[in-house]
């Protein structure tokens, strides 16, 4: 699958897993992700591949958890509450080192919350979000074709690092169309000899197992895996800028809301003022240093999210708190105007200079 289609967020990313190589897919339907379930259920067996709707959440992960035991691509997905419920079956996954891709396409909350867009999960998916010291690889498109081209990179990096990568996308992506292309999709094969799929030439059977009753052991354990996260931060750090440059005003945002930010930092061009653009795709981890670089020049900085403020607390760290850092958050599934932030804009703008 080559040429231009137009597709649903939801569609094209499961149809990137489906190029990526993942044949195993254990879900429950939760909105406004269930375009996704419904893709799964019908294109996996057209390529011989596993659809299971579990009975919950919960179910889900662990059937998740077992096929990457034994090898396999698997994927699975749903929606804020629904994310909730998995979180103590990603720590296990990430606590046995697993590689596995996990969809959370958010929807405004807390609570049972709306169907409508929001990204009040980003501390719940940057932070952990389960039980003790671990992460997961955490991505962020903002496009229909990025909702399948990070898609192939999830599955390459959970591999790569044998660590669970969550896809956070948000009910915008998820519903809106666009063209998408499938033709760049770079599958890396990684041999996985430490699956539980028999003996083989194997002297004793291996053993996945995240139960270590001694403390000397189970600190062990972390150690290897805070290990493994320096690499992460040292490699896999990806973002995007735009006209930072000469900028005195910097915004910072991802996902959807960074495609509005855009949209009001041309507006802002459009009338002389100097704004631009820094758009993490992953969030964890952070770009901080990459942040820190783009924002140099910077008098100040305005952080843009559907949510009350999480991301801005990665944003200040980057930074150092050696520039005010201002907030524009939408919540309850509300979308921002361009129009809305042109203005702030120019307010932050209009302040910075009487100083």
């Amino acid at each position: 699958m080559s040429e231009n289609l137009l597709m649903k967020g939801n569609e094209a990313l499961g149809e990137a897993a489906v190029a990526a190589g993942c044949r195993y897919y254990f879900g429950y339907p939760i909105t406004p992700q269930s375009e996704l379930i419904e893709y799964m259920a019908k294109r996996l067996p057209q390529v011989g591949g596993t659809f299971l709707q579990a009975e919950s959440e919960v179910a889900a992960i662990n059937m998740t958890y077992g096929a990457a035991s034994a090898g396999a691509r698997v994927m699975t997905s749903s929606s804020s509450p629904g994310i909730s419920l998995k979180q103590e079956g990603i720590s296990y996954i990430a606590a046995a080192q697993l590689p596995c891709v996990i969809v959370n396409v958010m929807r405004g909350g807390p609570g049972l919350g709306g169907i409508q867009p929001g990204q009040a999960d980003y501390f719940q998916a940057t932070k952990g979000g389960g039980h003790g010291d671990y992460h997961s690889i955490v991505v962020a498109p903002n496009s229909v074709q990025e909702m399948a081209d990070l898609t192939v990179l999830a599955f390459n990096l959970a591999d790569q690092y044998r660590n669970p990568v969550m896809i956070l996308a948000d009910g915008a992506l998820g519903q809106m169309m666009e063209p998408v292309s499938f033709q760049n999709s770079s599958i890396i094969e990684v041999e996985k000899p430490w699956t539980i799929t028999g003996m083989g030439e194997r002297a004793t059977p291996n053993k996945i197992n995240t139960v270590v009753l001694n403390p000397e052991g189970l600190e062990q354990v972390n150690v290897n895996l805070q290990k493994k996260y320096a690499v992460l931060q040292e490699r896999e750090v990806r973002w995007e800028q735009s006209r930072t440059e000469d900028a005195e005003l910097v915004l910072v945002a991802y996902g959807i809301t960074s495609r509005i930010a855009y949209s009001a930092l041309e507006m802002a061009r459009a009338t002389g003022l100097k704004v631009g653009l820094f758009r993490p795709i992953t969030l964890w981890p952070f770009p901080k240093q990459a942040l820190a670089n783009a924002v140099s020049q910077a008098a100040a900085v305005l952080t843009l999210e559907l949510s009350a403020g999480q991301m801005v607390e990665d944003v200040n760290l980057a930074i150092k708190c050696t520039k005010p850092v201002y907030f524009h958050g939408r919540t309850g599934g509300m979308l921002p105007k361009p129009r809305d932030i042109y203005e702030q804009i120019v307010s932050i703008l209009a302040t910075r200079g009487d100083k």
